[in-house]
Parts: C-alpha cells; sequence; structure tokens
C-alpha cells in the first residue's frame, strides 16, 4: 500500500474505546486502534488524532441529567484526557512516539496545544494525539477535530466509526431501505443534518475546504485502506 496523504486527522469517539462494554476502556480495542494507526504511520503519513470521552461521561448527556453545562462540558474535556493518556500509552507500546496536547492546561499530564509545537512533532514523526476539545464548553470534539485540521494543514479528515460504515439518508438501524451515499457534498449534508459531524464542525470542514471519510473502524485494514486511498466508507466533500 502506498500513502495518498502526507498529512491526516483520525476523530476517535470515547465509546469507540469502551468496545462492547459501552464504558471505560477496552484493552483489546484500544490495542486494535494503535495497531492500525501504526499500519497508517508506517506508510509515512503525518497522523493527528482527536479523541472524546463519552465512554467516561459525555458533556451533554450529563446536562440534560440535571449538571450545569458548562461544567458537564468540562468533565467530559477533562475524560478526553484521560482517553489519550491510554491511547499514548498504548500506542508508545506498539513502537510509536506520542505526544498529548491538551487544550487545558494540564502541565502535569499533557504539553499545552500550541500549533508550531504540534507541526515539530508531527515533522518529527511523532504521533499527536489532541485532548481537551477546543478547551471552550458548548463546543464538541467534532469541532475541535475540524478546527486542529484546519490549523495544521491536514489533508482530511478520517471520522472512525464502530459499526457504522458510511453515511445513510436515513438510520439504517430503524430503516432497512436507509440509502447509504458514496459521496455527498457538504451543503447536502448540512441541510439535510445527515449527522456526519456537528453542524459546526462540517461548516469548517466546508469553509477551508477539508473533506472528510466516515468509515467502520471496527474492520480490521480499513483505517490503512482509506489512509491509503482505497474507497472505503463515505467521503463528504464538494
Amino acid at each position: 500500500m502506498k500513502a495518498a496523504y502526507r498529512r491526516i486527522l483520525v476523530k476517535l469517539s470515547g465509546e469507540r474505546l469502551a468496545g462492547e462494554g459501552g464504558f471505560g476502556i477496552s484493552p483489546t480495542v484500544i490495542s486494535d486502534i494503535a495497531q492500525d494507526l501504526r499500519d497508517v504511520h508506517e506508510l509515512g503519513i503525518q497522523v493527528c488524532v482527536v479523541i472524546g470521552g463519552g465512554n467516561v461521561i459525555r458533556g451533554i448527556d450529563a446536562a440534560s441529567q440535571g449538571l450545569d453545562r458548562t461544567s458537564a462540558d468540562y468533565m467530559g474535556m477533562l475524560a478526553s484526557v484521560i482517553n489519550a493518556m491510554a491511547l499514548q500509552d498504548v500506542l508508545e507500546k506498539h513502537g510509536l512516539a506520542t505526544r498529548v496536547l491538551t487544550a487545558l492546561e494540564i502541565s502535569s499530564v499533557a504539553e499545552p496545544y500550541i500549533r508550531r509545537r504540534a507541526e515539530r512533532h508531527l515533522e518529527k514523526g511523532r504521533v499527536v494525539v489532541f485532548a481537551g476539545g477546543t478547551g471552550n464548553p458548548y463546543f464538541s470534539t467534532d469541532t475541535a477535530a475540524a478546527l486542529r485540521a484546519a490549523e495544521l494543514g491536514c489533508e482530511i479528515i478520517l471520522m472512525a466509526k464502530q459499526g457504522v460504515d458510511g453515511v445513510y439518508d436515513a438510520d439504517p438501524k430503524l430503516n432497512a431501505e436507509a440509502r447509504r451515499y458514496d459521496k455527498v457534498g457538504f451543503d447536502e449534508a448540512i441541510s439535510r443534518n445527515l449527522r456526519v459531524m456537528d453542524q459546526t464542525a462540517l461548516a469548517l470542514c466546508r469553509e477551508n475546504d477539508i473533506p472528510i471519510i466516515v468509515f467502520d473502524s471496527g474492520v480490521a485494514g480499513n483505517l490503512q485502506k482509506v489512509a491509503s486511498g482505497d474507497k472505503v466508507g463515505t467521503l463528504v466533500g464538494e
């Protein structure tokens, strides 16, 4: 396989790390993710990762249960730092030098996010894991992924889903006739609220011409195939 991109950003949900347990971090799943990232890195691609915290706590869900929304969102950001630290540990056990950069200042466990520092790590061949979202409440890790991809000149965002092989015009679990898109434009994805990402993130990708590929990362080898330019999942872009 040959690299189709110079620099990519992989968006991982926290739920992806939980596996079938639905909560916490599955050692098997996170090891599989690390191996997939290593396979991509070995193609010569510079790899960024944005990771969520939904396997520990989702801010918007916690807020719906009575927590103050701002506090709940910060809790979600801290959960993403926990996941980033776990991913860093496993990636380094797989032989990949990895740095965690966080939008929240937690100097004891991670570096602060500084764009030029992130650039330098990537140029040195390190995997960079971004945690803490954007550092602001009311913004999702989807938005953080779009923002970091734009700041760092990533050529594409790879949305690594679990059990979802692309973008559909309806929920395939509820509608057997739901149609999967091979490609869909930003305008249609936004106007039809296709839930590729949240609307803010999609608009940011559209403005900066950053395509997105939505694919099932639970299938072994899919991440490497996508990074090699194979047609897997759904391409979102103009």
